[in-house]
């Protein structure tokens, strides 16, 4: 059971157990914007959106690229449901570096076919990924 300070999280992904322990504070990007979760926190589901994933363990603090998905905060526990989460060692930053250009040039093309909302999904992928590598 989680300790004084301390709040049971997991995090999974279609492929694996991303992360399962005991964190003091886990912080990402929603729909509504950035949110911080310490124990006790009011319940909710909120919507991931792509970013930086920080969890601050008791004398650690961890960082992974969140891309999207959803969470559900209790008082005790959080669990989160990703589509893909990486670890800065698990990324190709020549890769990521390749799709940012990639969608930049999707963006500002004058490509009438172009789907914007999948080009910027895309590219706040690829911010995240090279930022946490970073």
């Amino acid at each position: 059971m989680a300790g004084k300070n301390k709040f049971a999280l997991k995090i999974i992904t279609p492929d694996r157990v991303f992360y399962e322990g005991e964190a003091e504070m886990v912080e990402f990007n929603t729909t509504e914007g950035e949110i911080g979760v310490y124990k006790e926190h009011v319940p909710m589901t909120v919507i991931i959106s792509p970013g930086i994933l920080t969890i601050t363990e008791e004398d650690e603090v961890k960082e992974a690229a969140l891309h999207s998905g959803f969470a559900e905060i209790l008082q005790d526990r959080v669990t989160i449901m990703a589509e893909i989460v990486e670890w800065p060692s698990e990324i190709d930053v020549a890769r990521a570096e390749e799709a940012l250009k990639r969608a930049e040039d999707r963006i500002s093309g004058k490509d009438q076919t172009t789907d914007i909302v999948r080009a910027e999904a895309a590219l706040h992928r690829a911010m995240a990924r090279i930022e946490v590598v970073k």
